[in-house]
């Protein structure tokens, strides 16, 4: 069989699925779009799921060299430069992402594959404040900041990226910077 064919369909899949959703979009429409007969969808996708747990695949992979992104001293710098690296990454596929994040609240495949793609971001994050912090860093504030920006890049990626001109992720990066580098504060004395 014909490798471009199972391409072509996928393509057609995503583009179908994103115009239309996964419901309303019928295999003979992607078997059409994609130049094929529908017996050839079936081929190699069994059933219609199946095309979209491929599609899930197709997500570029979302790992960053820390060595690229962290600059010792600075965490707010440091997460900048990863979230831009993430941001990179996942506008290479903007149709299928926004059509992924859509289709998480009915496919349960797809939901856990976000899911587990936000737990990979999150220990990513992790790795880099601790990185660029040192003995700095709140150690136990960590991982709760760690989840707070990897959920502030999962919305970005789902919703708010499609927004013009609304770009706070600098603020937030630069408050979770300052409060991990933030020295424990004294209580105040007891009168």
């Amino acid at each position: 069989m014909d490798d471009s064919a199972r391409e072509r369909i996928l393509t057609a899949a995503e583009e179908l699925f994103a115009e239309s959703g996964f419901d309303a979009t019928p295999t003979s429409r992607i078997a059409e779009r994609a130049g094929v007969p529908k017996g050839l969808v079936h081929y190699y996708f069994r059933r219609k799921p199946d095309l979209l747990a491929a599609l899930v695949q197709r997500l570029p992979d979302g790992t960053v060299d820390q060595k690229r992104v962290v600059v010792v001293g600075d965490i707010a710098e440091s997460l900048r430069r990863l979230v831009a690296a993430l941001d990179a990454r996942l506008n290479a596929s903007p149709l299928l992402s926004h059509l992924l994040w859509r289709e998480a609240d009915t496919h349960s495949a797809v939901k856990a594959a976000l899911h587990d793609r936000y737990r990979a971001v999150a220990a990513q994050i992790r790795n880099v404040i601790l990185a660029a912090g040192g003995a700095a860093v709140a150690t136990k504030d960590v991982d709760s900041a760690a989840a707070l920006v990897a959920l502030a890049v999962s919305y970005r990626h789902s919703v708010a990226r499609l927004a013009e001109d609304d770009d706070r992720m600098d603020q937030e990066l630069e408050f979770v910077a300052d409060a991990l580098s933030a020295r424990p504060r004294q209580a105040p004395p007891v009168r």
